[in-house]
């Protein structure tokens, strides 16, 4: 019995690691966006680090990624920029990879 209590408490332990990881990687990739899109805005310095900060707050209203489209698209289309929803997606993508290398957590 304590052989299986021993697997179990290390599954319960890599998935808290696992969502902590993703958790890390997906703020990271939202302030990355942040700062790219704060940039097309115009935003710079403390302006730009607050806008981004903004983007990492929106995505955690909800599960997935459409909290955090959905915020940018509305200041996207209030500053009448030409960026697409597909656009964010690729970027978020992108940003996703970029997260992950700058955590160190690529076999590169």
């Amino acid at each position: 019995m304590s052989n299986f209590q021993d697997r179990e408490k290390a599954f319960e332990s890599k998935y808290a690691h696992d969502e902590a990881t993703r958790f890390k990687v997906e703020s990271r990739r939202n302030k990355l966006l942040g700062l790219w899109l704060a940039e097309q805005l115009g935003k710079t310095g403390d302006d730009a680090e607050a806008y981004a900060k903004e983007v990492v707050i929106s995505d955690l209203k909800e599960a997935g990624d459409e909290d955090i489209i959905g915020k940018v698209m509305e200041d996207i289309s209030a500053a009448n920029l030409d960026i697409t929803r597909a656009q964010i997606e690729e970027y978020l993508i992108k940003y996703k990879v970029e997260a992950a290398e700058q955590l160190g957590l690529t076999d590169d």
